[in-house]
């Protein structure tokens, strides 16, 4: 079968067959590496995107790549009925990054989320607590329904009912804030970052504020780094911009280096609250999803992915602020390291779909913020012709 022939039944079988929830692209992709892939009939593109903040060290890492195959040989899933040793040491790891105790493994950044919630729950009904978990507007926590209790209405219509007990509050809003932590609330989560939201950082005096009520009311302070940890931001996790330490952390994406998984990472005074049995997962933590995460970890920490991040957001954005200086449809650029958001006084979607005619891979959230993940490890030359191709693709559209 050709090339094209391949395309063509890979999309028609789709149409047929799988649920029909993404709108996606017109473009069958085969193969990866670094900050590039390739369809079917060999076209290169940049991928501005990583799979959404996954493939931090890039599409199909030596490493990651090697531990997998060296995994899958040896062992792919035991249960947790038993110890495995890429679990352990995973576990020590994630420990170790975070100054937190105890790690739950699970295979997305929902189930993260989830089991923060049960830990959450769990705590506050011991403690005799009848509030809320409260979260902030904007914010995405992934498509289960308790994660859409916290987030977006847009998320919600048509699965009410809406589960109780989660109430949301404005962004950086201090004196909201203050009103919604009492000492009836069970935990207060959010993004560090806001990703789907729009590449939105927490105020410094928010965050700070936020873990004061939270011990004044003994309330868990539960972070959602699942887009912004691992990395990206310029730090291991994103809250560590800020001299604050959460009681949980949900995390995945880029924990795995384009590996299924996800993790809860939790204080021993949050672990406390859960008793055996309470919660579990059959696939999390299995063996060869560890393995590929240590691979991605350590590359990250190895290859100092962070600094990178860090050197190459600036970098980035001061090309975009001097080759777009003269468009005028800047509102405003945002973010930290390589998770950055660039709002456009324009709809967002067609410059998306120029760049992707001139093979650039990229996203848009909100409307008019273009969303830029790129793999950390992704070359300055390539970050030159993204900002060519970007510019270009403004001019395009304004024309339109």
């Amino acid at each position: 079968m050709n090339p094209s022939d391949i395309t063509a039944d890979v999309q028609k079988t789709e149409h047929e067959h799988h649920l029909p929830i993404y709108k996606r692209y017109p473009l069958t992709l085969e193969r990866g590496k670094g900050a590039l892939v390739w369809d079917y009939e060999g076209n290169e593109y940049l991928d501005m995107l990583a799979g959404i903040a996954v493939n931090n060290t890039g599409h199909c890492h030596p490493n990651v790549v090697k531990a997998i195959q060296e995994q899958a040989g040896k062992l792919i899933h035991t249960s947790n009925f038993y110890y495995n040793k890429p679990q352990s040491d995973l576990a020590e790891l994630l420990s170790e990054l975070s100054g937190l105790e105890r790690v739950f493994f699970c295979n997305s950044g929902v189930e993260a989320l989830e089991a923060a919630l049960k830990i959450a729950r769990k705590y506050g009904n011991k403690k005799g607590k009848k509030g809320d978990i409260v979260a902030v507007e904007r914010g995405f926590h992934g498509r289960s329904l308790a994660a859409i209790a916290l987030g977006k209405e847009k998320y919600q219509k048509g699965f009410e009912p809406i589960p109780q007990g989660f109430s949301t509050i404005p962004f950086n809003d201090i004196d909201a804030l203050e009103k919604a932590i009492t000492r009836d609330t069970i935990a207060f989560a959010f993004e560090p970052i806001q990703g789907e939201g729009g590449i939105h950082e927490v105020s410094e005096e928010f965050m700070n504020r936020a873990r004061e009520l939270c011990n004044e009311h003994d309330a868990l302070l539960i972070f959602d780094e699942v887009q912004c940890g691992n990395g990206r931001t310029g730090k291991y996790f994103g809250y560590q911009h800020f001299d604050v330490q959460p009681d949980i952390i949900a995390t995945a994406k880029g924990l795995g280096g384009g590996f299924p998984i996800g993790a809860a990472i939790t204080s021993e005074k949050a672990a406390g609250a859960l008793d055996y049995g309470d919660h579990g997962t059959t696939y999390g933590g299995n063996p060869l999803a560890c393995a590929a995460s240590l691979a991605a970890v350590n590359t990250i920490l190895d290859e100092d992915l962070m600094t990178q991040a860090t050197e190459k957001g600036s970098y980035l954005i001061e090309q975009i602020r001097e080759k777009t200086q003269d468009l005028d449809v800047i509102k405003e650029i945002r973010g930290k390291g390589l998770m950055i958001g660039v709002e456009l006084t324009i709809p967002g979607k067609p410059v998306v779909e120029e760049m992707l005619k001139n093979r650039v891979l990229s996203n848009v959230t909100m409307d008019t913020v273009i969303r830029i993940v790129p793999p950390l490890v992704i070359t300055y030359e390539q970050l030159d012709h993204f900002t060519d191709i970007f510019t270009d693709a403004i001019k395009h559209s304004l024309n339109s």
